[in-house]
């Protein structure tokens, strides 16, 4: 008894989770109430299935539901198999069907090694075939070459999907619980401009936020500023020795760039300057209030010029810097030092972490923190205060081996199980200029992010003039139309580029209309929109008419176009994974041009001539 108490005290909290209860009720008092329990366990029971059986409005991955049905041929067909391979895929070439499943060949291989029968693929693909259990979607399948299993979809399943993404919109499949997911990106210095090294890690970093809030994620977007460390000091001395009425009236630092530049040049050439800018970052550490404000004075300065920038990407964070983590730090090399895993090293304290040739160093033999100790500290705080279910690091591939290093001292000290928790580090490439070198101005400085957005839009401004829109819209109308142009051309740029690879930045080519680009994209867009208006069939219309009519996919450019539509949670689930947004581009560019072909193939509007409706 006491034993199955506790099967179903576990079993109540494991459908707790699937959030059909509210809260559960106290479970003290029911120790011995055996059939309470049984009772309430009914009920949770029957309430989850009342759940799952209510109309679903989230659009089917299809390919998740044929690797299902497949699944289950497979396990009818070799229930002896273990984990046997599920390999289902679209079809390349409408003449192989919609769909493919190639886990014959693999079968093979397995049935060969573990139990030494010999069966050809195509004899294996064939069992397979017998064992497909009923289903909606399948219309036929043939077994092609060695032992494809090439799958036919049913129109009216297709057609059925279609009429509900009408009705219900495109909603993403629902997930199994709202787990938290905390994205780090952007992460600029205080009192240095954002440059074209940071377009990626903000471009990159929003997209993410953006897909994990829409496939239903509570997702914490943060931006860990460099807004700590010995840097200040120089800056303070300089700022009391610039204005020494800062306390009391607020200083028009306008250019922090060269703020910076002078503090630095004083900083490396006069030695008195230097012992002073030691001895602020000493009283700014101690928290001196006079030192914090003028802290605080920088760090605003900063602030409001890294917001012009989110504002004209679109880009949402919360700030959370360096500063943040500092009252943890002393904590975190408490614990490993508790737990044994420091080493003492010419003063220094490092941690040697297993599968790693350099230590982490978590505090200086000055007593001073490291970058090391704060990443740890940020770590931390991510799996143990926030509890959060994922973690993505969106950081250039140069940090790789140092966020490994990181990820993997925080699973030998046991902040978190891989297998339980994600953390990731979201890497990618630098950007270039046209001539394949890193992408930077003649005189040989970082491209200024202000810089590069204004010349954005002159090229945008001087696009849309060469389209002669100027002429047929209002100034408000081309002023919308060039900062959606400038900024999403910028912005699909980078994200139609395997974020793995460095990739070339040229103006020319994202303002292009032809090809995979932003501004064919929008063009395809406005034709749409431009044929409902043409139409004047507005979305309750259409809503009507799913409801009430069947969708006949007769010519095989519609075919193609509904079933290119239905994919989109397929590709949802494969970038959830992988994050790799590009395949998101290249699917929409597919269905962009899919549409084309179905537009010009198929009249979606016509002019009556005597009447001109």
């Amino acid at each position: 008894q006491e034993n199955e108490i506790k099967f179903l005290t576990a079993e109540i909290e494991r459908l707790k989770n699937f959030g059909c209860l509210g809260v559960s009720p106290s479970l003290e008092g029911l120790r011995d109430e055996n059939a309470k329990l049984k009772y309430r366990l009914n009920f949770l029971r029957k309430s989850l299935q009342e759940e799952r059986s209510k109309p679903v409005k989230s659009m089917i991955n299809i390919n998740s539901y044929l690797q299902e049905i497949f699944g289950a041929a497979i396990q009818a067909a070799y229930p002896d198999l273990e984990n046997p391979p599920l390999v289902v895929t679209p079809s390349q070439q409408p003449k192989f069907g919609d769909y493919q499943c190639n886990s014959a060949m693999g079968i093979t291989q397995i049935l060969l090694k573990t139990m030494e029968q010999k069966v050809s693929p195509r004899e294996i693909a064939e069992k397979i075939s017998k064992n497909i259990p009923a289903n909606e979607c399948i219309e036929k399948v043939e077994i092609a070459g060695p032992g494809f299993i090439n799958v036919h979809l049913r129109k009216d399943f297709v057609s059925k999907q279609l009429s509900s993404l009408l009705v219900n919109g495109v909603q993403p499949p629902a997930i199994d619980q709202r787990k938290k997911v905390v994205v780090d990106f952007s992460s600029p210095n205080i009192a240095k401009e954002m440059h074209v090294g940071h377009l990626r890690s903000t471009i990159i970093g929003e997209s993410m936020c953006r897909l994990f809030e829409f496939a239903g994620y509570d997702v914490l977007r943060l931006n860990h500023l460099g807004d700590w460390g010995t840097q200040f000091g120089m800056l303070i001395a300089h700022l009391q020795d610039k204005f020494p009425d800062y306390l009391t009236v607020s200083p028009p630092i306008g250019d922090l760039q060269a703020f910076y530049k002078e503090s630095k040049r004083r900083f490396d050439t006069e030695e008195e300057f230097k012992k002073r800018a030691y001895q602020c970052v000493v009283l700014l550490q101690s928290k001196n209030p006079d030192f914090i404000k003028a802290w605080n004075l920088i760090c605003d300065v900063s602030r409001k010029e890294f917001q012009k920038i989110y504002n004209c990407l679109d880009v949402t964070l919360i700030e959370r810097g360096e500063s943040y983590y500092q009252e943890m730090m002393k904590d975190i090399v408490q614990e490993f030092e508790d737990k044994g895993f420091v080493h003492v090293d010419d003063g220094r304290k490092v941690v040697f972490v297993p599968g790693f040739s350099v230590p982490l160093t978590i505090m200086k033999s000055d007593g001073g923190y490291t970058y090391d100790t704060s990443d740890l500290a940020a770590l931390r705080q991510r799996l143990c205060e926030e509890k959060a279910d994922i973690i993505i690091y969106v950081v250039d591939s140069g940090q790789s081996v140092h966020l490994q290093t990181v990820f993997a001292a925080g699973q030998m000290i046991g902040w978190y199980d891989p297998k339980v928790t994600r953390v990731t580090h979201a890497a990618f490439g630098v950007v270039l200029g046209e001539d394949k070198k890193k992408f930077k101005t003649r005189s040989g400085d970082a491209v200024r992010l202000t810089d590069l957005l204004e010349e954005g839009l002159k090229r945008a401004m001087d696009k849309l003039k060469d389209k002669e829109r100027d002429k047929v819209l209002t100034e408000e109308e081309l002023r919308a139309a060039q900062t959606s142009v400038a900024f999403g051309c910028i912005k699909y740029a980078d994200l139609s580029h395997n974020r793995l690879n460095d990739y070339v930045f040229s103006f020319d080519k994202m303002l292009d209309d032809r090809g995979n680009t932003a501004a064919y994209l929008l063009y395809a867009f406005t034709r749409i929109r431009a044929i409902a208006r043409l139409a004047n069939i507005d979305e309750e219309m259409l809503q009507k008419a799913a409801r009430e009519e069947v969708l006949i996919l007769d010519h095989e450019k519609e075919w193609k176009l509904g079933k290119c539509i239905l994919r989109f949670p397929e590709i949802l689930q494969k970038i959830l994974e992988d994050l790799l947004l590009h395949t998101l581009c290249d699917y929409l560019y597919e269905l962009a041009t899919t549409f084309t072909e179905f537009y010009d193939n198929c009249y979606c509007v016509e002019k009556d001539r005597q009447s001109g409706e």
